[in-house]
């Protein structure tokens, strides 16, 4: 019997799921995984279901426009992570709140598939505060898996990131395929449905995905009773009146760090996320998508990212393990993601240039989005581990929802930028990218020289 007890159990936590991990890791992985694949399912199609023409199924919106809405969408998905949160803690758990969330955002994306302006601004709507309430409070469940200091705890994150990944990369290829493909507007055509219909079968598909997610959530509660609960009034209450200690000269110091971190944070997304505004352009009008004669939907190409973050998330990882204490700084990390992405926009220049002879080859979009990934794996998990090594212990909660706002901010600004997006215009499509790159390139010299005052600032921590 103690044997058993052994091996179920580490630090005093369930190791009886996979590789070892508590069971109820495996459903948060899958609800999150079908989450994902709802979220990028859906945004893969947006702005090229927007910009489309009526005649052609869309709504008919110029660039500019859509540009904007596509921001505002994007911004508010991460944006209401911040009240989600506050829900979950003060008034319904972390558990009620994933279930919540998941339930509005399948009817947002369900009310995507009538062809009403109005319902799709209703539909967009929905999945932001639907995400408010999922996104990170499923993230709060992975962790109340794990006691603290259970040295599983960011293998098992680890596992979890990877479902998002899988999540965002089968997306763009399934409901591109039911938006975007000749195939099946064949095949809607041939059973009498309208094929120009085709992009609300793709927001169905979405909206199928989220229902999966919440069906294996629900299937294996019984793995989660112990996590996401409400936090007790009587634990509110008994931390209200005891006086937390005030903030030190270095806890300010270190708080400072973070907000200098977070404004190139927003630059990096306001270029990393153009591909899902104006790349999805650039992919659907001015490139040839392929392969040995053999065509296939622009959308796909929304699937290299995550392929990329897939293939390449071992890669840092084991090179930051290897280079132990000699591994670049935090500052420097965040410098070397805004290099990598400046250069990925460098590259697409030349593209922008050739596109005055016709469309380009979708390779150079290959090329730009694995150095963005590069430079995601230099920034994204990287913030996420320094705002938890600067912010003071009493502030965490709030500095990790100020970097979904920096997030946010990045992501409206992707929209702003993405409005200068023009078909035709080889010469505004280079001052487009051109600027882009330039821009981060001088944002990154700027950190670099930042970087001593940086070091300072955040003390021992590195």
């Amino acid at each position: 019997m103690s044997t058993l007890v052994e091996r179920e159990t580490v630090n005093g936590s369930d190791s009886s799921g996979f590789a070892g991990h508590p069971k109820g890791l495996g459903p948060l992985f899958f609800t999150e995984l079908w989450e994902r694949f709802s979220y990028y399912g859906m945004r893969s199609i947006l702005i090229l279901y927007m910009t489309s023409t009526v005649a052609q199924g869309g709504l008919g919106f110029d660039v500019k426009q859509a540009s904007s809405i596509y921001g505002w969408y994007t911004m508010a998905v991460y944006l209401t992570a911040l009240p989600g949160g506050w829900i979950a803690d003060y008034l319904t758990g972390a558990r009620l709140a994933v279930l919540i969330g998941g339930i509005i955002i399948a009817c947002g994306h369900f009310s995507m598939v009538f062809h009403s302006t109005s319902l799709v601004f209703f539909g967009m709507a929905l999945i932001a505060i639907g995400t408010g309430l999922l996104k990170p409070n499923i993230s709060v469940m992975v962790g109340g898996l794990y006691r603290e200091n259970d040295p599983r705890r960011d293998s098992g994150f680890s596992i979890f990131y990877m479902g998002i990944n899988v999540g965002a990369l089968l997306a763009p290829l399934i409901v591109g395929f039911l938006a975007k493909t000749q195939t099946f507007k064949n095949i809607l055509s041939s059973y009498g449905f309208d094929p120009n219909k085709s992009w609300h079968w793709g927001f169905a598909a979405a909206g199928i995905g989220m229902i999966v997610g919440l069906i294996v959530y629900q299937r294996n509660r019984r793995y989660l009773a112990a996590v996401g609960n409400k936090i007790p009034r009587s634990f509110k209450v008994e931390s209200a009146v005891e006086p937390a200690p005030p903030l030190t000269r270095g806890d300010w110091m270190r708080i400072a760090a973070i907000v200098i971190l977070f404004v190139f944070t927003i630059l990096f997304w306001a270029a990393y996320e153009q591909k899902g505004a104006s790349l999805n352009l650039f992919a659907d009008r001015l490139t040839w998508t392929s392969i040995f004669g053999i065509g296939f939907s622009p959308v796909y190409l929304q699937s290299l990212t995550p392929a990329f973050v897939i293939m390449l998330t071992p890669v840092f990882s084991t090179l930051w393990v290897r280079l132990g204490d000699r591994q670049p700084s935090s500052p420097v990390k965040f410098t070397l993601g805004l290099l990598f992405i400046g250069a990925a926009y460098l590259l697409i220049v030349p593209a922008t240039i050739l596109t005055a002879q016709g469309r380009v080859s979708f390779m150079w979009l290959v090329g730009l989005y694995f150095l963005e990934v590069c430079g995601e794996m230099c920034l994204s998990p990287v913030g996420l581990s320094t705002v938890t090594k600067l912010a003071p212990a009493k502030l965490v909660g709030l500095m990790m929802g100020a970097w979904f706002l920096a997030t946010s901010l990045g992501n409206k600004l992707a929209g702003y930028l993405s409005g200068f997006f023009v078909t035709n215009n080889p010469w505004q499509l280079t001052k487009l990218y051109g600027g882009i790159a330039v821009g981060l390139l001088a944002s990154a010299v700027i950190l670099a020289l930042l970087t001593p005052t940086i070091k300072k600032l955040m003390g021992k921590v590195s």
